[in-house]
């Protein structure tokens, strides 16, 4: 995968900052709109006019590259930084922030990257650079963005395959589910494209509109059949080890919203409520676990889970006294042991499946699933979860409460 590039020298910079009829950047004299900023980032990340070079947004510097004298703060830095990840730009863009001094004036740089996998969306929409204004692209403009990907650049997940046509996915839930999530309503309303161009748009074919692993896992009639460790398996024991008796098991497959709907069924008829009877008669019926955070770390597992080069499924086996989740596949990126589980830590080795999981509607904010799920786990009485981290997975371990 190609690396970000070195941030830009302080020339670079300046001739950027000076140069006010530039394509590549943009001056905002504060954070008041931050929509036109996330507008702003989409269309650099886009990078319609091909420079393949960075587009930088300049904070607190006017429409003429004056000084606005703008107090640079940490949290303005932390908020520009959080609309990388947030979901609202999908996939998510390579951005650095950082705060320059830049010709005797304090600025906030944010500096993006071109994308590898345009086109980007803010919302659903396309935003692209024409001239040194931004505009929403036009369909032949998205044409040209789709055209422009770099095939040797491509994650495993984005990997046209071999021998896939569009018979195998189920186009029929693409119109009806993910299509109206994906794309704003009024673009949709004006939509003319073909499902070829749609599914190709939303980053789900590759060459010769070949379906990618992606779009397999998600919208796939058979998803196994192209990545064989697509599955989950649950097991349910009647005592503490493996080696106990089995009261239930089952292998969930098919793709993987289905996955997550069918395993989230299992995990709430298998959840046991105790009867508190309270001062005064008052009855209270309490989980021994909180399904919102047994549901937030299962579609962590799915989501952050290698599929390359494994037959391993996803695991949650459930034992009389703890749930204990696997994930196949380490810690990814930037995200350490140290870092793991903090909000905002995030890195994605499925980006693109990332990004179909919000527009169905299982992640609402990204980087903030285990933040989640460890308060409503407190909240239920349950100890902390315990995390193990090896190169092959990472493990997640849950108490019962009262434990």
């Amino acid at each position: 995968m190609r690396r970000c590039r070195a941030v830009l020298a302080d020339s670079q910079l300046e001739q950027l900052l000076a140069d006010l009829e530039s394509d590549r950047a943009e001056r905002k004299a504060s954070l008041s709109d931050p929509e036109k900023i996330r507008q702003a980032i989409c269309a650099f990340a886009n990078d319609l006019p091909g420079h393949q070079q960075p587009g930088v947004i300049f904070i607190g510097a006017n429409d003429d590259g004056s000084c606005a004298n703008t107090p640079i703060t940490d949290q303005m830095l932390l908020s520009l930084g959080a609309m990388r990840s947030n979901g609202k730009i999908l996939p998510f863009p390579t951005m650095v922030v950082q705060k320059r001094m830049v010709m005797g004036c304090n600025l906030v740089v944010v500096e993006v990257e071109p994308s590898l996998t345009p086109p980007v969306r803010l919302d659903g929409r396309v935003w692209i650079r024409v001239g040194p204004r931004r505009a929403l692209a036009t369909p032949e403009e998205e044409r040209r963005l789709v055209e422009r990907r770099r095939s040797q650049d491509f994650f495993f997940e984005q990997e046209p395959v071999t021998g896939t046509s569009l018979d195998d996915l189920d186009l029929q839930r693409f119109r009806d589910e993910y299509l109206p999530n994906a794309v704003a309503p009024d673009i949709l309303a004006a939509n003319q494209r073909t499902i070829e161009h749609q599914l190709a748009a939303l980053h789900l074919t590759g060459r010769n509109r070949t379906p990618n692993r992606v779009a397999l896992l998600v919208l796939g009639k058979e998803p196994r059949q192209w990545v064989p460790g697509a599955y989950v398996q649950f097991l349910r024991l009647d005592g503490p080890e493996l080696t106990d008796p089995i009261r239930h098991q089952a292998e969930i497959g098919g793709p993987i919203p289905d996955q997550i709907r069918h395993l989230e069924e299992i995990l709430a008829a298998n959840i046991s409520l105790a009867t508190d009877i309270q001062v005064g008669l008052v009855e209270e019926r309490n989980p021994d676990y909180p399904l919102s955070a047994l549901q937030q770390f299962c579609r962590n597992a799915l989501l952050h889970r290698t599929y390359e080069a494994t037959n391993s499924p996803s695991r949650v086996y459930w034992f009389s006294d703890r749930i204990e989740i696997y994930s196949p596949g380490g810690l990814y990126g930037q995200v350490t042991p140290e870092k793991f589980g903090k909000a905002g830590a995030t890195d994605y080795r499925n980006p693109l499946l990332a990004e179909a999981m919000k527009v169905l509607g299982f992640v609402q904010r990204f980087g903030m699933g285990i933040p989640l799920a460890r308060k409503e786990l407190e909240k239920n009485g349950n100890p902390s979860p315990e995390f193990y981290f090896e190169a092959t997975g990472v493990l997640v371990v849950i108490r019962r409460a009262g434990t």
